[in-house]
C-alpha cells in the first residue's frame, strides 16, 4: 500500500453479523450442484499479482557516501528511480 494514500474508509453494505450467524442446514447442501470432472477441467487458477517484467530489477548492495545519498533524497519521493535512470544513461 502506498504510504501517501489513506486507507479506504468505505464500508460494506452487507449485514456481516447476520451472515456470520447463519448456520448451514442439511437441506441447503442439497441445493449445491455436484462437482463433475468437466467442471474441474474448466477450472482456472488465477495467481494474481503483477505481471512478470521483461526486464526485472536486480538487488545489489552498494556503498555510497552519505552526502551523495542525502542529495538524492533531497530531490523528493522517487529518488531511487531517478538515480537508476541517471545511471542507465551513462552507457
Amino acid at each position: 500500500m502506498n504510504a501517501n494514500k489513506p486507507a479506504s474508509r468505505r464500508s460494506l453494505t452487507s449485514d456481516l453479523a447476520r451472515v456470520d450467524a447463519h448456520k448451514l442446514q442439511p437441506e441447503e447442501y442439497e441445493e449445491l450442484p455436484e462437482l463433475t470432472d468437466e467442471m474441474l477441467a474448466r477450472a482456472k487458477v488465477n495467481k494474481g499479482g503483477r505481471p512478470v517484467s521483461p526486464n526485472p530489477r536486480k538487488l545489489i548492495s552498494l556503498r555510497l557516501p552519505a552526502d551523495v545519498i542525502e542529495r538524492w533524497k533531497a530531490t523528493g519521493p522517487g529518488w531511487q528511480t531517478r538515480m537508476a535512470e541517471r545511471l542507465s544513461n551513462l552507457r
